[in-house]
């Protein structure tokens, strides 16, 4: 599949992140694919380290073609591509895959994607639920809510010294939750290698997000 097939031309990347499990870790939100895909183009260009494909009000049939389309820009811009909680899905793409808790086997996930993907699990504000998936073989442990949501306002909270003792399972952390570029500070030397965020960036016009893009990058390095 070429480029073409996303509705976006190709750019080059201004930044590659040759380190994908540290930085930011870009979701997809609900908008429409041709008001979505160019905002994509507009992330990836200025450098992610992970996008998930998460399209809840998607129908799921039609959720193969979208994934492949978004696949085929992940691919034009060396991003790894994850694919939330569907591992039929991330087997078919040859992607990675994010489960939450009661989203299938991780254990399963890892004997069907194999050794080279990346698979991450929600484990909300738990240490147990890290300890479990750390030795199910997860590639980066997710906890959250850091800040109140808009995408799950319900959500449990976790607190900085989660994120702290979570140090103890040598895994990269990823941080989700309410994150913008104006609140991670507190994060930094918490063990965060991953900061996770839809809002911040998906929400905003196609032509605010170079900016924010370069505020996330000065926050980042």
């Amino acid at each position: 599949m070429d480029g073409s097939a996303c509705g976006v031309s190709r750019l080059t990347p201004s930044v590659i992140n040759h380190s994908p499990l540290h930085g930011l870790y870009l979701i997809t939100n609900d908008d429409p694919a041709p008001v979505l895909m160019p905002k994509l183009e507009a992330a990836l260009h200025s450098g992610i380290a992970l996008l998930q494909y998460r399209r809840k009000q998607i129908p799921h049939q039609d959720q193969r073609h979208e994934a492949a389309d978004i696949r085929a820009l992940c691919t034009a811009y060396q991003i790894p591509l994850i694919i939330n909680d569907d591992i039929d899905l991330a087997e078919q793409l040859h992607c990675g895959v994010h489960l939450g808790q009661g989203d299938g086997s991780l254990v399963d996930a890892r004997n069907r994607l194999g050794a080279e993907a990346i698979i991450g699990r929600t484990c909300h504000a738990s240490l147990p639920l890290a300890a479990e998936a750390a030795a199910e073989g997860a590639s980066y442990l997710a906890f959250g809510a850091v800040y109140p949501s808009l995408t799950k306002p319900l959500a449990s909270r976790v607190d900085l010294t989660t994120l702290e003792a979570a140090r103890q399972f040598d895994l990269p952390i990823c941080a989700i939750g309410g994150l913008t570029a104006d609140n991670i500070s507190p994060l930094k030397t918490r063990g965060v290698s991953l900061y996770a965020v839809i809002g911040d960036i998906l929400n905003l016009p196609r032509d605010q997000i170079p900016h924010r893009m370069a505020e996330w990058q000065r926050q980042l390095t």
